[in-house]
């Protein structure tokens, strides 16, 4: 039958609320609990065992960033290097206390927001540590998994093959050597994610940052795609940060663009590379004169054109190119030993979709939604921050599930 809530002690609500961001769901948590822990807790009371736990992580991280309160720890000296990225994830919402059966809220799937604050060292260089791009960007099956597409019919470069498993997207091939990775290293890893709207969420970033002095830091960097809430944010509450395009989505516009122009595949792959090899070397003015002059040959498009079609194709690419240009200067970047692609935040963003999102998995818009993403922030962040606030919870056994800051319900659109 499992306990009751009211018998709950400390340690026990700990295994709970750990098992319940782990795990794939509150069953599978429930089991491992019965079958690894020996402890019989109902599923019911997992849910709300873990409900009220959200419901406290997201009070202490609206709190005043000054205070005791908060959630973010507050070290003593400032990053050397402070990285901040962002992006959307997926989850599918319902409407609560409707009854048996799903009641969707709206469309059904909902934007979640992350974000990953970093603390993080560097080097710095008097020349590009890596001019030649990664030998990944130029394997034709890898270039066609990261940007979701069939691969083209050319040959896989040397050494590039399937027995190679995965490639790193950042692996250094400049003259550095592999001994000389130019690249950011990690030392401590935040998370926020948050049902909000774009503003409120950009609050929650900043008050996190500030928290952990990085506005103090050597050099900060701010990554993200072309989603425009993401540089809403960086414009309202990390604009002293160097913007920084995630180098993938421009690579997959101008790889989209070599497949509209080009019919045979050895020529599309080859547009590609130049393409590709001029944006890491940070000529997005010559790329654009290039495609200004296909878009002459191609003619401008139609209001009532497909997307697929080839005028459409590059008028999108140079639209996109030319918004984002400031943001593509690679060479800097990499002196400066900074990321240039948003890997770090791709990889939470799995994490975290890990635990929310499923074809079959719904919450309870907003609080039930909301309360399992702070969660499983917290469980992903490298501060242990919810172990510290599960040991810091008021003595007794359940707490009431604290109500949610009125930003958490209101309209989630940017």
């Amino acid at each position: 039958m499992g306990f009751d809530a009211r018998l709950l002690t400390p340690l026990l609500i700990q295994k709970i609320v750990v098992s319940g961001a782990e795990t794939r769901s509150f069953t599978r948590a429930v089991k491992v609990m019965d079958q690894v822990g020996g402890q019989g807790v109902s599923r019911n009371t997992m849910q709300r065992v873990v409900g009220d736990v959200g419901g406290e992580l997201a009070v202490r991280r609206d709190a005043n960033p000054k205070t005791a309160e908060a959630l973010a720890d507050c070290p003593e000296e400032p990053p050397e290097l402070a990285v901040v990225e962002c992006d959307g994830g997926r989850i599918r919402t319902r409407v609560p206390d409707q009854g048996p059966g799903v009641h969707l809220s709206g469309k059904g799937w909902s934007e979640t927001k992350n974000a990953c604050l970093i603390r993080a060292t560097r080097q710095t260089f008097d020349e590009d540590p890596q001019p030649e791009p990664p030998a990944c960007f130029c394997d034709p099956k890898h270039v066609a998994k990261l940007v979701e597409s069939e691969a083209l019919s050319v040959a896989t470069p040397a050494g590039n093959g399937d027995d190679q498993g995965e490639v790193d997207e950042d692996e250094p091939q400049g003259p550095l050597g592999f001994d000389g990775d130019w690249r950011a290293k990690r030392l401590v890893r935040t998370v926020v994610s948050s049902m909000a709207c774009s503003r409120q969420f950009g609050r929650q970033m900043a008050r996190e940052a500030k928290r952990r002095h990085f506005s103090q830091a050597a050099a900060r960097a701010f990554l993200g795609d072309g989603l425009g809430w993401n540089w809403s944010i960086w414009k309202e509450q990390f604009s002293e940060y160097i913007p920084i395009l995630d180098f993938i989505h421009p690579l997959s516009y101008l790889h989209a663009t070599a497949k509209a122009v080009y019919e045979l595949d050895e020529d599309v792959w080859s547009q590609y590379l130049v393409w590709m090899r001029g944006c890491w070397q940070g000529e997005v003015d010559q790329i654009l004169s290039e495609l200004r002059l296909w878009q002459e040959k191609l003619g401008l498009p139609p209001a009532d054109v497909a997307d697929t079609d080839p005028r459409s194709v590059v008028a999108a690419t140079i639209t996109y190119l030319q918004n984002n240009r400031l943001r593509m200067k690679y060479p800097e970047y990499r002196r400066g030993g900074l990321p240039v692609t948003t890997a770090w935040m791709e990889s939470l963003v799995k994490e975290m979709n890990y635990r929310v999102k499923g074809t079959e998995m719904f919450w309870n818009d907003p609080e039930g939604a909301e309360a399992i993403l702070q969660v499983r922030a917290a469980s992903l962040s490298d501060d242990d921050r919810l172990a510290k606030h599960l040991a810091t919870r008021p003595g007794s056994p359940f707490v009431r599930r604290p109500k949610l800051p009125k930003s958490n319900v209101e309209k989630r659109k940017s």
